[in-house]
């Protein structure tokens, strides 16, 4: 069983800093005080106030998987209107970032309520980044620009040399790869810290599994996916 030692200024803080820690809720833990609040001495009554808890988690307790709740897609259609607005604040952008960076070619589509823009060109491939990074970061500056003066809110997605869809294709041969690891070897993998986007991609690659299940843990940016076996 898994236990972890926790402090606090109270024993309910404490013990949600365990919970936190072990990302598990309060009814999957056993919870022993080891330091009470009330039982100070005289001596020690000008010391900071601590508390402290172990927190052991039950059997057959896992950490919550992440559930991906199906998207739905409320949001109005992008108006033409507000799509042309949009659109020519970010040609303005975009054609001077070219003009600067060189070799760019860009398109800029209507999909219903999303604005595609994909860029290509011979130096394009230098704007993705590790694991994207670049293109996410892209891809909030277009979406800055793209909402300065539309009357409703309006999506962006970023694509630079068909990274998205290659990289979603990595990740699902990822995730099967290691579905099976975990079956041979009856053994947890804790992936390295994804985007929720990223995540999102392998949990549904797997979320039928009946032989693994997946989870998330962690705090964001440093989430990371775990893929375990279904006992």
């Amino acid at each position: 069983m898994k236990s972890v030692v926790s402090e606090g200024k109270t024993s309910t803080e404490a013990i949600n800093n365990g919970l936190k820690e072990l990302g598990v809720s309060r009814e999957d833990v056993d919870v022993k005080i080891l330091e009470n609040e009330e039982k100070r001495s005289f001596y020690s009554i000008l010391s900071p106030r601590i508390v402290k808890v172990e927190l052991t988690v039950k059997e057959n307790i896992r950490p919550k998987e992440e559930k991906i709740k199906p998207v739905i897609k409320e949001e109005r259609i992008l108006s033409e209107e507000d799509f042309n607005i949009a659109k020519e604040d970010l040609i303005k952008f975009l054609d001077s970032f070219s003009s600067v960076f060189g070799g760019l070619e860009y398109i800029i589509n209507k999909n219903n309520n999303l604005i595609e823009i994909i860029i290509n060109g011979e130096n394009s491939s230098k704007l993705i980044g590790y694991r994207g990074d670049i293109i996410n970061s892209i891809q909030t500056i277009l979406t800055a620009i793209g909402n300065k003066r539309t009357s409703d809110r309006v999506r962006i997605s970023l694509d630079i040399c068909d990274y998205k869809q290659k990289r979603e294709n990595t990740l699902k041969e990822l995730a099967k790869k290691l579905e099976r690891t975990v079956i041979r070897t009856r053994k947890k993998i804790v992936l390295e810290p994804m985007t929720a986007y990223e995540r999102k991609i392998i949990h549904t690659e797997l979320q039928n599994s009946k032989k693994v299940i997946t989870y998330s843990i962690g705090e964001e940016p440093h989430r990371k996916l775990v893929i375990d076996i279904n006992k």
